[in-house]
């Protein structure tokens, strides 16, 4: 869901009618709350209309500026909240909930909450900004004081209500939603947009220069979004390729290793199935049991090799659902994650995650995931498992702790075999994953930060 600068979320686990019921209750409460302050503002805004032209012109910026949207580590940017942050500065209540109802018709295409919810918190955060500020201030022309008094208000109201709304859609503690959502690169873009609201509101004088120099303003926003996204992009498809390049090279190495090797153990446990160990004396027979477990161990890790090199991939006829998958993992590492103390969630996607795959690999994958998420957070830490869409569509799952996250020099090894960050690890865990996930013509990238790590699994949607 996007606010006026907003972080996106997943859904929660639970879809049950109570959950879904508070949720819509608290955007009725916010609803109210819009209308209580716009009715006694009414005869104000009578006595001081607002130019036609410029409430025109905001919304139809509030809508443009938030079509482009950047992922800022795990969250979303949207830069509405520029045009919103204008008009609580410029506008009369009423106007300026107006700019914050239109500024949402760019999410027509999403599900009803979102849509419904955005339209709801930026209308709340405009017209209680707008408020302030005509209490503060109600001549024409608003100080600078007054104009940064107004915007820190719309700041903290959007944070609050945000937040506010992700804890109610999901099963997260508020120390975990503000870490995951509001970054050091989200809180450096509320106060560009900010400063681009303060800006705006200067030029914006009912003149064509007026109008000129506040779409610059918008112009250059954007070209800053698109720098920050192309910068984003370029780093993500740079790593993956590094990744990929990686995994190729060393999936190739352990098939030649492992064909070569197994045709030598296998030999030698042929001749040593031949030894009658009864005719032997107890020192040899000893002696020919040990090694017959060496060459069977030798046989069993060379198969996993084999496995993680090229797993052999059954797709199900039907579509897998991810948020089904990924629950069943969750169910499976409670017991694993209780000795730690560890606090699991999964932000749970209503919309449709179906792809093709071949559900006990993919199970699998996740198990090392997660698995690999609990011993890497601190006891009483959190591990946070979600499902969604990116931006082509493609379904995903993301499994994310709270531990130290990964170095970059250990990036670079990540899908390695026998690399391992783990006391007693064997390496294994996600270099077989990557190359389940790389037979599923999907991706496994890394996407975690000095706040911990987040591991994603995309995958291509089922055909219908």
């Amino acid at each position: 869901m996007d606010s006026v600068a907003s972080a996106h979320y997943g859904r929660s686990l639970t879809r049950t009618m109570p959950r879904t019921a508070v949720a819509y209750a608290y955007l009725i409460a916010l609803t109210f709350l819009v209308v209580a302050i716009s009715l006694p503002f009414a005869s104000y805004d009578g006595r001081n209309p607002d130019r036609l032209l410029d409430v025109i012109y905001v919304c139809i910026a509030a809508a443009a500026l938030n079509v482009p949207q950047v992922r800022i580590d795990q969250g979303r940017l949207s830069l509405s909240g520029i045009a919103i942050g204008t008009a609580a500065i410029m506008f009369n209540p009423l106007d300026a909930a107006l700019v914050g109802i239109v500024s949402t018709t760019a999410l027509v295409r999403r599900q009803p909450y979102p849509i419904i919810g955005n339209a709801i918190f930026s209308a709340a955060v405009a017209v209680v900004g707008s408020a302030i500020g005509v209490e503060l201030h109600s001549g024409p022309t608003k100080p600078l004081a007054v104009r940064l008094v107004v915007l820190m208000a719309c700041i903290f109201l959007n944070v609050a209500t945000v937040a506010t709304a992700f804890r109610i859609r999901s099963n997260d503690s508020i120390r975990t939603l503000f870490r995951v959502n509001f970054t050091r690169p989200f809180q450096i873009a509320l106060a560009y947009m900010a400063l681009a609201a303060i800006l705006i509101s200067y030029v914006l004088d009912g003149s064509p220069t007026g109008y000129l120099l506040a779409t610059i303003v918008c112009i250059l926003a954007l070209a800053l979004t698109d720098t920050i996204a192309g910068r984003r992009v370029r780093r993500v498809l740079e790593s993956e390729l590094s990744d990929a390049d990686r995994h190729l090279f060393h999936s190739r190495a352990v098939e030649g290793v492992v064909h070569n090797l197994r045709n030598h153990v296998a030999t030698a446990v042929g001749y040593l199935k031949e030894i009658d160990p009864r005719r032997l004396d107890p020192v040899d027979r000893e002696a020919i049991e040990t090694a017959t477990a060496a060459a069977n161990d030798a046989v069993a890790v060379l198969r996993s090799l084999e496995q993680g090199a090229t797993p052999r991939v059954n797709f199900a006829a039907d579509p897998v659902e991810l948020n089904e998958l990924v629950t069943r993992g969750l169910g499976m590492a409670r017991p694993r994650a209780r000795t730690k103390e560890i606090q699991m969630a999964v932000r749970e996607s209503a919309e449709d995650v179906r792809v093709r795959a071949d559900p006990l690999l993919m199970r699998e994958v996740i198990t090392n995931l997660v698995n690999n998420a609990i011993d890497a957070a601190p006891p009483g830490g959190a591990v946070q498992l979600s499902t969604g869409r990116r931006p082509n569509g493609w379904p995903y799952f993301s499994v994310a702790d709270n531990g130290p996250g990964v170095s970059e020099d250990q990036r670079h090894h990540l899908f390695e075999p026998h690399f391992t960050t783990k006391e007693g690890g064997t390496g294994l865990g996600l270099f077989m994953s990557y190359g389940i996930v790389r037979e599923h013509q999907g991706q496994l990238i890394y996407e975690g930060n000095r706040r911990g790590a987040v591991f994603t699994v995309i995958l291509p949607p089922f055909d219908r």
